[in-house]
């Protein structure tokens, strides 16, 4: 069988669907400091692309009529690692003065004795999300045991 030798993969961005860009367009720029790239504004073609220092890294697509929901094959959830423990901190008070639903209480770690780990929530659309730091985050215990935090939620 036949591979593609790639010699160095990255993730480009990551595109969701929303029922209402208007609505996610601010939680996306304030939660995580993105700025919109470029953004389309027709009726029945509204999107957005967010992104920093000209690199885009979500885009917004205006295309569903529902929420998001666990049940079907797809996205399990999105994750986006910062360097310190203290920005999850901060990004996790800018999420509760949003009224963001959260699935634990406060910053928890990935598993049972890991140092890494964040804060699990959901954005208006009920996409789930998780903000997490390498270290640092091994003082709280773990909601789901030795299983992998941002697995069950």
């Amino acid at each position: 069988m036949e591979t593609i030798a790639i010699k160095n993969l990255q993730t480009g961005h990551v595109g969701l669907n929303v029922t209402d860009v208007d609505r996610s367009l601010p939680f996306y720029e304030r939660v995580f400091g993105l700025e919109v790239q470029a953004e389309g504004k027709e009726d029945d073609r509204r999107w957005a692309f967010l992104g920093r220092d000209g690199r885009v890294v979500l885009t917004l697509w205006q295309q569903s009529d529902t929420a998001f929901s666990a049940r079907t094959a797809g996205l399990h959830h999105l994750s986006f690692q910062v360097e310190t423990i203290e920005e999850v901190k901060a990004a996790e008070r800018v999420l509760r003065d949003l009224g963001a639903a959260f699935a634990h209480d406060g910053v928890v770690p990935h598993g049972e004795g890991v140092s890494s780990g964040g804060i699990f929530f959901t954005d208006p659309d009920g996409t789930r999300l998780e903000i997490y730091a390498p270290a640092g985050a091994d003082t709280a215990p773990a909601p789901s045991g030795t299983a992998p935090t941002c697995g069950f939620f």
